[in-house]
């Protein structure tokens, strides 16, 4: 008896993967998101013993990527990856927000099986498109033995979703990973592994009980230390109600004298505060008797995923309070 095949559910939000453009030379004047995911599945290869599923979860430029988008992708994610036939899941994604999207996954699901992120830098009406290569190379990252966890593979490189950061805003390679490196390359539909798949434990959350009403998300903001910082950012911040706040401080972490007052204010006021770097490599090391030490770090998180690192952990704390 032949074995049923195995499934990669591939779920679309948009992004430039499935943009469009008036001329085949113009990879800049494009349309974001206009090409539904089945159209991009359409051109895929079907592996041996391998169906594909499609659908469509939102249709955006990942500019605009919001909390609702969030909470129906992760919805959607669990309930694929909760049917046993399913093998792995990728989804196509503008590249603006990629990295927080898949930061996000990684930290509520923390999946055993792969969730694999694709973009690309060229719309799909593009004489050069990079989306299909990239859709492609998704695929095989996804059917990869021992794969697991959030990743994201672009240009050939397959990113850690704890590592993975935009550094460039129009090289088809606009992806890094810091100091960590890639984790693979795929080369010629073959995946060569270079360190571990990403691993954690689920973020205490009921996905469920995501807030419904964007408005009731945490409120996080990032402010940035350099010449000339103003500390009234901080104190209007916390009394306008916001909920968290990460510093993107300079160098090994280190925060402009007019800030730091204010932010211990902000953490006695309830405010939840983040110390992370401008730097695009590196980790904040924090020694004893260091100005600004007692503000907590972020550690080898990029202001965007202390962000959204905040966001998780001030949810996670509703939850555990038991409000919504």
């Amino acid at each position: 008896m032949q074995s049923a095949p195995r499934i990669v559910v591939v779920l679309g939000t948009g992004g430039t993967i499935a943009g469009s453009a008036a001329s085949a030379d113009d990879n800049v004047a494009y349309r974001a998101a206009t090409l539904p995911v089945a159209t991009l599945v359409g051109s895929l290869s079907l592996p041996a013993g391998v169906a594909f599923e499609s659908e469509q979860v939102a249709q955006l430029d990942s500019k605009d990527m919001d909390f609702a988008t969030w909470r129906a992708l992760a919805s959607r994610v669990a309930a694929h990856l909760a049917r046993p036939e399913v093998a792995a899941i990728v989804v196509t994604h503008g590249t603006d927000t990629l990295e927080e999207t898949a930061y996000f996954l990684q930290r509520v699901l923390a999946p055993a099986k792969p969730v694999v992120f694709t973009a690309a830098m060229r719309p799909a009406t593009s004489r050069v498109a990079d989306g299909p290569q990239n859709l492609a190379d998704a695929v095989a990252v996804a059917l990869a033995p021992g794969a697991r966890g959030v990743v994201a593979v672009v240009a050939g490189t397959v990113h850690s979703a704890l590592a993975v950061r935009k550094v460039h805003p129009y090289r088809l390679d606009a992806f890094g990973s810091g100091d960590a490196g890639p984790i693979a390359r795929v080369e010629e539909g073959r995946v060569r592994l270079f360190r571990n798949w990403p691993e954690g434990e689920a973020a205490k959350l009921g996905l469920d009980r995501l807030p419904s009403d964007p408005s009731a998300w945490p409120w996080v903001a990032i402010v940035t230390s350099g010449a000339g910082t103003d500390a009234r950012a901080v104190r209007a911040l916390v009394d306008a109600g916001c909920a968290g706040i990460v510093v993107a401080a300079t160098g090994n972490g280190r925060v402009h004298a007019v800030l730091e007052a204010p932010l211990r204010e902000a953490m006695a006021r309830g405010c939840a505060v983040l110390r992370s770097t401008r730097c695009l490599d590196g980790t904040v090391i924090d020694a004893a008797g260091a100005s600004g030490i007692d503000i907590p770090s972020a550690g080898a998180l990029t202001p965007q995923q202390a962000r959204v690192e905040l966001v998780v952990r001030l949810l996670e704390r509703r939850e555990g309070g038991g409000g919504d």
